[in-house]
């Protein structure tokens, strides 16, 4: 099965070894993975700021950029949902609708791919310690995507899953909200971090870099030892 990544800013720009440990996982599960070197951004910023016709051209370029692929995959329940917005965004439009359309559907968040695609919930990985997981807002509500990671790490071996409390509540990183927003986001963040800590786990885990960085940073400031981790750095754990 050939895979395309669909890398995203955030894991790109900052945080590579979720890029890797994608990479190794999809290769681990059989899968052929290659990486389009012309993609960018989906144009969720700016498109989620007001800027629909200027973000227009991005989107074209994501649509080319993947026209060939035969699945899409990223580690990202936020940047795959954006790709699934574009036939809305290019609604009624005879040449760029379908194409958006093709992209959409063939367009997964990496543990939706494992699970609904591949049909495995055991990935063999192998990690000790006890961990709780935050639900992003846009994979969770707006992707649709909420068994798939819990069935994943109930099969981690060694790892003891706990439920996180307010799991359905925002980090408060929203995107572009955390920067208008402030003091907004930090009341949501630092709420967050008080029902992480409440678990007595040892780590976060997430399938969004943007919750990842926002509750991370926080808890950082804040001396926290809790350590934050990626879902596809999770499951590509051997032990």
């Amino acid at each position: 099965m050939k895979v395309s990544l669909f890398v995203t800013c955030l894991v790109d720009l900052f945080k590579t070894n979720v890029g890797k440990a994608t990479v190794e996982l999809l290769e681990h599960l059989g899968c052929e993975v290659d990486f389009p070197e012309s993609q960018i951004c989906c144009g969720q910023p700016s498109y989620n700021s007001g800027y629909v016709e200027e973000t227009k051209d991005a989107m074209k370029h994501m649509i080319k950029t993947f026209e060939h692929s035969e699945y899409v995959v990223a580690p990202s329940g936020s940047c795959a949902f954006m790709f699934k917005e574009y036939p809305h965004i290019f609604k009624d439009d005879p040449i760029w609708e379908p194409k958006a359309r093709e992209l959409a559907d063939k367009t997964y968040e990496l543990t939706q791919f494992i699970v609904e695609v591949l049909g495995v919930e055991d990935v063999g990985a192998k990690m000790e310690g006890k961990a709780t997981y935050h639900t992003s807002c846009h994979m969770t509500r707006l992707l649709g995507v909420k068994e798939a990671p819990i069935k994943l790490l109930r099969n981690v071996k060694g790892l003891e899953f706990t439920p996180l409390p307010g799991a359905h509540l925002c980090c408060g990183f929203g995107g572009t909200f955390s920067v208008k927003m402030g003091p907004i986001s930090e009341q949501m963040v630092d709420e967050k971090v008080s029902n992480v800590e409440s678990t007595g786990a040892d780590y976060l885990i997430s399938a969004d870099c943007g919750c990842l960085m926002n509750i991370g940073g926080r808890m950082e400031r804040q001396g926290k030892p809790i350590r934050v981790m990626h879902i596809a750095e999770v499951l590509n754990h051997r032990g």
